[in-house]
């Protein structure tokens, strides 16, 4: 899992939180609200408005506006504009209720008050003042005054609630619980909906992993959403084992036809190797010593041919899984090319090939485990004689470092076999019954190659020729003389 998709899991996660944090702290407050709300009212308190102004702080410090002089009570200029300002008349009463003075009093407003009309003027609205109104007092000597200040504004409102305590606590117990229940509802319904959305994917993914796992690699999703780059990788595996699965029944096909082949060839040099022995231990026939050494060559030399076929297994094993330690000597790259196309023109049967010999350079050192290179050499050079025509020129080329050509005009090797010429027990179209072989020597020439640091490539062309490059250039040639 790459970190972009870690965070978009761990952003998905932090969401949900906070989703159901703020849900549960919406449902909290609007029922904390909706108890407070169900309470009877009575007595209370007023609700202050949190600005600065209020219209209740107004009216309590509007007494240093409030003049008395000699039983004589009014209100100053300043006073008048401060009522003026705020859309306010003033209402002052003595201590038996009678209006002593009055501002800008709507008409409706009565002169004389009783207690009880005080109280309820205060709490309640007036009928026929469309006022809201405030009361406060100031005592000039021995005499107590009270005054109402209405505000005329359509915007300002007091609020007053009560409550019993008693009943309050107990509906705020039952409330505490049923809060407890519904917010946990909240967080299961929520949570169990992030859940499914996040593990449904994953439930895919883990049904397309048993899949594989089966050899089932049909698998293939599309790469969106979250989990796009787990979609991705998945489907990349899909391809990678359904590649390995198509090569690995090639692979098979070819172990089986390799293994079909061989056990034909064989058989033949075995029935030869049985027939003459057969013959030579009768005795009711008589030999002569020239034609039992003919015949123990013959056995002899299917005996080889045997021989290594099954060395030519062992040793691409071996080399394929890298368990053969390769024991590396100083060489001259040039002399030991070269005495390998003269060891070839010196066989009978090739002696007659146009095989040409090419370097600018007299000595190349190198390091390398001449048996198993020679092998590989040989094996490159032999395919181009034997797969040929007889009239095919080959040209091996050798320069510094460690570039080795092998060139040929012959008939060229077609697209799909040369994709599979270094397959193990792959044997070309081109093989004759005189060429039969392991199917193994092109596979021992590349892995040979390829242990010594080096890298083998053919280009062909069906009807003008082959050509075969190899460089060395993962390896250090050394410096001087053999």
């Amino acid at each position: 899992m790459n970190k972009s998709m870690q965070w978009r899991l761990t952003g998905r996660f932090l969401t949900s939180i906070v989703i159901v944090v703020v849900l549960v702290i919406i449902l909290n407050i609007v029922a904390v609200f909706s108890v407070f709300l169900m309470q009877n009212q009575t007595h209370g308190q007023p609700i202050k408005e949190k600005h600065k102004w209020s219209a209740e702080m107004f009216t309590r410090n509007f007494y240093r506006y409030i003049k008395g002089e000699e039983g004589h009570v009014y209100i100053t200029q300043k006073g008048k504009k401060e009522l003026a300002k705020e859309h306010a008349w003033i209402q002052i009463l003595d201590e038996n209720g009678q209006q002593v003075y009055g501002y800008h009093l709507p008409k409706k407003v009565k002169k004389k008050y009783r207690p009880i009309e005080i109280i309820n003027r205060y709490k309640y609205k007036e009928k026929g003042i469309n006022a809201i109104l405030f009361v406060s007092d100031k005592k000039f000597g021995d005499t107590d005054y009270s005054y109402f200040i209405g505000f005329k504004n359509p915007k300002l409102a007091r609020w007053t609630a009560t409550f019993n305590t008693e009943r309050f606590f107990q509906k705020f117990r039952v409330m505490t619980i049923v809060l407890v229940i519904i917010d946990s509802i909240v967080a299961l319904v929520i949570g169990y909906a992030f859940a499914k959305r996040l593990t449904r994917p994953i439930n895919h993914i883990i049904e397309g992993i048993k899949r594989l796992a089966d050899k089932d690699y049909k698998v293939h999703y599309p790469p969106k959403g979250l989990y796009k780059d787990v979609y991705y990788n998945v489907n990349h595996l899909s391809n990678e084992l359904t590649a390995l699965e198509r090569e690995r029944k090639q692979l098979d096909r070819m172990k089986e036809e390799w293994i079909a082949n061989i056990s034909h060839d064989i058989k033949t040099p075995l029935a030869s190797v049985q027939g003459y022995a057969e013959m030579m231990k009768d005795p009711n026939y008589e030999f002569t010593v020239e034609e039992m050494r003919e015949y123990a060559q013959i056995i002899e030399s299917k005996a080889i041919y045997m021989k290594d076929v099954f060395e030519d297994l062992h040793l691409t094993t071996r080399l394929r899984n890298q368990g053969l330690p390769l024991e590396r000597n100083p060489i001259n790259l040039v002399k030991f090319l070269r005495n390998i196309v003269i060891d070839l023109l010196n066989d009978p049967r090739y002696e007659e090939r146009d095989i040409t010999f090419y370097t600018e350079e007299d000595i190349i050192p190198f390091k390398a485990d001449e048996t198993l290179l020679r092998r590989a050499m040989n094996n490159l050079i032999y395919n181009a004689v034997v797969h040929n025509d007889a009239n095919v020129s080959i040209v091996v080329k050798v320069m510094s470092p460690g570039k080795i050509t092998i060139e040929d005009n012959g008939r060229g090797i077609p697209k799909e076999e040369l994709d599979r010429i270094f397959d193990r027990y792959y044997r070309g179209t081109n093989t004759g019954e005189t060429h039969k072989g392991s199917g193994l020597g092109m596979a021992i020439a590349h892995d040979t190659i390829k242990a010594h640091g080096g890298n083998i490539t053919i280009e062909s062309i069906v009807g003008r020729g082959t050509i075969i490059d190899i460089e060395f250039t993962n390896e250090t040639p050394l410096h001087g003389k053999e």
